[in-house]
């Protein structure tokens, strides 16, 4: 399996020239600066989405062949990561994959790309309604094992997710979230157990298509609240991060965490997110 570090390898090298935003932004001035990103970038918006497609997909095939190809060996994953961290690099990678498509492989990846998805998703878990009472009502237990097996692993040390343990930590059966001064960052344990949070765009992906059919066994979801804003969680090292504007309703949005994307939501897309079989459709907005 690629562990976190190669995840974390293979998106510096894919984005190491991109733009980054700067660090304190709020969830406004952050859509405010990706925006002016994309109206910046040569070519214009058009030629940004299609750079971070096209990366994006480069992300998923090295890592798939990291986990069952060619690239677990470490030297030819070492070489892979130099080479496409030049543009030059990309586009030599790009025709290769190019080329492989004439394969039977690569036929064999096309029929499963082409599947249809199963219309019933199972969820991962069971949520308690008591662990969704205590979050709702603020009441954080703190680390306990879950949190403990998560900051033991190699790579979170490595990279120093937790240098110092988070003040409020929600523990679930589940996994945990972390909560800072207006964010919460969600850990799902199946996730970190599989050997890797190369999920985040998986995740993502499972967010926009609750987004797209908000309807459960409950019936219609409640709509995200007002000035709450989702990312994926590379930059917590997380399944998905959550960050409040100055115009949210703090009570509002931590009852809608808790019964709505905990509670209905989270089961349902962490079934789809670990399935590497289900093919996401394209989506556009992440909120």
């Amino acid at each position: 399996m690629a562990s976190d570090l190669d995840t974390v390898r293979v998106l510096r090298a894919l984005f190491n020239d991109m733009p980054r935003a700067p660090q304190g932004l709020s969830g406004v001035e952050l859509m405010a600066w990706i925006k002016a990103s994309m109206t910046d970038h040569e070519g214009g918006e058009m030629a940004y989405m299609i750079e971070h497609i096209t990366r994006n997909s480069m992300l998923d095939i090295v890592l798939h062949m990291r986990e069952s190809g060619h690239l677990q060996d470490d030297a030819a994953f070492d070489q892979t990561v130099a080479l496409i961290s030049t543009e030059e690099g990309r586009r030599t990678f790009r025709d290769n994959c190019i080329n492989a498509q004439k394969t039977v492989d690569a036929t064999e990846r096309l029929l499963k790309r082409a599947r249809k998805a199963s219309p019933q998703q199972q969820a991962l878990f069971e949520v308690n309604p008591l662990e969704i009472e205590r979050f709702v009502a603020g009441h954080a237990g703190g680390p306990g094992p879950l949190f403990a097996e998560y900051a033991a692993l190699e790579e979170v040390q490595e990279i120093g997710v937790f240098t110092q343990a988070p003040d409020l930590v929600h523990e679930f059966a589940w996994g945990f979230v972390v909560e800072r001064p207006g964010t919460w960052s969600v850990y799902v344990a199946e996730v970190w157990r599989q050997g890797t949070v190369g999920y985040f765009h998986r995740f993502l992906s499972a967010w926009k298509m609750e987004l797209a059919a908000p309807l459960d066994a409950a019936g219609s979801l409640p709509p995200v609240p007002p000035g709450l804003e989702v990312d994926d969680g590379i930059n917590t090292f997380s399944s998905l991060s959550f960050e409040l504007d100055a115009s949210a309703s703090p009570g509002l949005v931590r009852r809608w965490l808790g019964e709505v994307f905990i509670g209905r939501m989270l089961p349902r897309m962490a079934a789809r997110a670990l399935d590497d079989s289900f093919d996401f459709p394209v989506s556009g907005s992440t909120n």
